[in-house]
């Protein structure tokens, strides 16, 4: 059987760590598209990649930019990849209120370049290429829950409107010139590789610091907003099983639970025997100004045909994560005392 072989935007990040860890289990070569910078920050995925100047390494990198077509071709026309996996974005909410053109033209336009390079590559070298879009369920912004994949988008933020715009290329894309195009619409999915911006990470962070008192106070926003949270290991196996389908199709993928980030906040300081309210305090900016109040996924289409199911539950991840967070702090406090001594 040929090897196949995938290419990974965002690969540096969580979701593209996992699944590239996945791909190379399952045999792949995988290469991944990494923005140039002076530091090139790879720690989620130093474990798995190799220097490429030694044999028989599954894992390559390649510099390139969602921004810059030119750089996009050119990778497909070395790697000549059989499956495509855009992970890539400017993906913080927040932010994409105060970068909302750099966000449109990263993680909307951004995409319509990847598929234009695609189709030429195709129609250049006779290859068909599966491709994955990484959809988000804050396109649904503010529909009621539960959402699935008939639920209308209403986009609360700069990064979910240009979501929305991504899908809708993709599956342009797939109707107009019979691209493989599959859209995973994934709700929020976390891990102990979160970035420590995004909530969830940032409060198992602050509380494990708090327990080892390296740090007081944690500053949040709005904590009545719910979601449906999810370990991002799960998600990642959906990625895959879409582009093994014979036919390309958009998909929700969820655990059909939904939580409060104050009741996130409170599990992660329970787990930790603290008392969240006595160090967390709230910050206007950290408000969006519109908000996501309610997200709730149902992800029974694709349960039913990818015979897909998340295997981490909520209180689960809250574990994980807390006591990830809790080693991290252990060690910080530890070099902390030796450099005084």
């Amino acid at each position: 059987m040929k090897e196949k072989c995938a290419l990974i935007t965002g690969i540096t990040g969580q979701d593209g760590s996992y699944l590239a860890e996945l791909l190379l289990e399952k045999g792949y070569k995988v290469y991944g598209m990494v923005r140039r910078s002076s530091s090139v920050e790879k720690s989620r995925i130093d474990h798995v990649y190799r220097d490429p100047h030694l044999t028989d390494v599954p894992l390559y990198l390649e510099y390139g930019d969602l921004a810059d077509a030119s750089s996009i071709r050119h990778i497909l026309t070395k790697v000549k990849p059989d499956e495509v996996y855009n992970l890539a974005a400017q993906s913080h909410v927040r932010v994409s209120f105060d970068q909302a053109e750099y966000t449109f033209d990263v993680t909307g336009t951004g995409v319509l370049r990847m598929l234009e390079a695609i189709r030429d590559y195709r129609d250049t070298e006779n290859k068909q290429v599966k491709f994955y879009q990484a959809s988000s369920s804050e396109m649904f912004g503010s529909s009621p829950p539960p959402q699935n994949e008939d639920t209308p988008f209403r986009p609360r933020s700069p990064y979910a409107v240009a979501k929305v715009a991504s899908f809708w290329h993709a599956v342009n894309y797939r109707e107009a010139y019979g691209l493989h195009c599959s859209n995973g619409i994934l709700f929020n999915h976390e891990s102990e590789r979160r970035g420590e911006n995004f909530v969830t990470r940032k409060i198992t962070r602050a509380a494990g610091r708090i327990k080892k008192g390296l740090q007081k106070k944690l500053y949040l926003g709005n904590l009545e907003a719910k979601r449906d949270w999810g370990h991002a290991k799960d998600y990642v196996e959906a990625m895959w099983l879409m582009l093994q389908q014979d036919a390309p199709d958009d998909y929700v993928m969820s655990t059909g639970e939904s939580h409060s980030v104050k009741e996130f906040l409170d599990s992660v300081f329970k787990y930790l025997e603290l008392d969240w309210q006595e160090y967390v305090e709230t910050d206007p900016y950290y408000f969006r100004p519109t908000e996501v109040d309610f997200l709730l996924g149902d992800s029974s289409k694709a349960r039913n045909k990818l015979n897909w199911k998340p295997k981490v539950v909520f209180q689960e991840l809250v574990r994980i994560m807390t006591e990830y967070d809790l080693d991290m702090a252990e060690r910080e406090a530890h070099a902390l005392q030796f450099r005084k001594n």
